[in-house]
């Protein structure tokens, strides 16, 4: 009580000032503390006002795919906050399906993309499945219209940093959402090969493309934009005489997005051109879409890359300053970032929750309380 009548007695613009100071999460304790401070403290001024003050950067994880041990998953999203170094828990218990699997985020925007069964319905057969988009720290919440179980499986989901663009992809095909009539129009990809590791940066997409021979691969950048991709026109090669070699010396090439008009191509380094070279380590490249030039953006240590040597296949995820690293049998991430001045510095995460097969996938997720599917 007296602790209401503190603020109670001062201007909300001031008390505005005060809690925007503190990171999101104290913001989020502080709304339990009383009526008077949670009232404040949802007021779309101040989550605005916090939203750009007070930015929340976090590393989500993806569901393992083998999770029949793993029953919280189903009703949690978990997260961790390299800031603060420690790992975070949203509930998802807010959400109306046996199960949901979040997949993907609209990162800037602080919303969550989900796979969701369907609603059960008078069709037996029903295998559908449905995206949900959601802003875990608010528990608002909007089930988009109901799709064939083969996108959940296959297609790759693929969220625009502006205006909550939409669109699920694969090899022969590609959906987007229409806000306003709320549908999904569908459109032909007509890509030369499965897409790999996807990306979706302004106005366009860029895939890898596996080019090559089934005895040995030949990876490609191909982008279009997303008018081209509405009227069915085919992809273009993004590439320079001046590459050269550039997609030779990486093994098992991924794509992530960079900051501002950059990409980052991830892969482990051959220690030669032969086929079945093995690696010396792992590349981070950065390619500028204004110059069209790579250049390398960080390489993982001897005394880490040690760990993933014995494994043939590792997951990547993240993008910006921050990328994770997982392997079969080792049990924790290696996170890369890179400072403003470009200085990279390499850690390891400990207690990621739910070993499944070791391989932990997942995406960035700057949470926000103003955001709103």
């Amino acid at each position: 009580m007296e602790m209401d009548n503190i603020f109670s007695q001062l201007p909300q613009d001031i008390i505005h000032q005060i809690f925007s100071r503190i990171s999101v999460r104290q913001v989020i304790i502080c709304r339990s503390v009383s009526k008077i401070l949670n009232s404040t403290l949802s007021s779309p001024s101040f989550t605005h006002l916090l939203a750009t003050t007070s930015p929340f950067p976090l590393l989500g994880l993806r569901p393992p795919h083998r999770h029949h041990h793993h029953h919280d998953y189903h009703h949690q999203f978990h997260v961790f906050d390299p800031i603060q170094t420690q790992w975070l828990h949203f509930p998802l218990s807010f959400l109306p399906f046996p199960s949901a699997h979040p997949i993907a985020s609209a990162s800037s925007l602080g919303l969550l993309y989900l796979w969701a069964d369907s609603p059960p319905s008078s069709d037996s057969n029903n295998n559908n499945k449905s995206l949900v988009v959601c802003n875990p720290l608010t528990r608002q919440y909007k089930t988009l219209p109901q799709l064939g179980s083969a996108w959940s499986r296959h297609g790759s989901v693929l969220v625009g940093s502006a205006h909550n663009r939409l669109i699920l992809l694969n090899e022969l095909a590609a959906l987007y959402y229409s806000n306003s009539s709320n549908t999904w129009l569908k459109f032909s990809s007509n890509l030369p090969s499965k897409p790999r590791s996807p990306i979706f940066l302004h106005d366009s997409i860029i895939a890898l493309c596996d080019v090559g021979s089934p005895w040995r691969s030949q990876w490609k950048l191909f982008t279009c934009t997303l008018e081209n991709l509405q009227t069915s026109q085919p992809w273009n090669t993004l590439e320079k005489h001046e590459w050269g070699d550039v997609f030779d010396i990486l093994k098992r090439p991924r794509l992530l997005k960079g900051f501002g008009d950059t990409i980052l191509m991830i892969g482990g380094l051959k220690s030669s051109f032969s086929l079945n070279a093995s690696c010396s380590t792992i590349l981070i490249l950065r390619l500028d879409l204004d110059t069209l030039e790579w250049g390398e953006a960080g390489r993982m240590p001897v005394e880490i890359f040690r760990c993933f040597q014995e494994s043939s296949k590792f997951k990547v995820f993240g993008g910006g300053n921050r990328v994770c690293f997982s392997a079969k049998r080792i049990g924790r991430l290696a996170l890369w970032e890179s400072n403003d001045k470009g200085k990279e510095e390499w850690r390891w995460i400990d207690g990621v929750p739910g070993n499944g097969d070791g391989f932990y996938r997942g995406f960035l997720f700057d949470a926000r309380l103003d955001a709103s599917p």
